[in-house]
């Protein structure tokens, strides 16, 4: 989990990092390159363990930036 926290570009949800945060200090989403869903894969113990990522479609809900103020 902290490996996937870590490869997060950007701010989205509960992933916000102060680094990628607007002006006004609202997180600033990167969909073009996390517009997926991850997951890894246990590869043993002594071994890096593999991330595989899926694209999401979104075909009603277009996400959008969010303001919390």
């Amino acid at each position: 989990m902290a490996r996937d926290a870590l490869a997060r570009e950007e701010s989205c949800g509960g992933h916000f990092r102060a680094e990628h945060q607007d002006a006004e200090g609202e997180a600033d989403r990167d969909d073009e390159n996390f517009q997926h869903v991850a997951a890894w894969e246990w590869t043993g113990e002594d071994s890096v363990q593999n991330r595989h990522t899926e694209d999401l479609e979104f075909n009603y809900v277009i996400p959008s930036k969010r303001s919390y103020k």
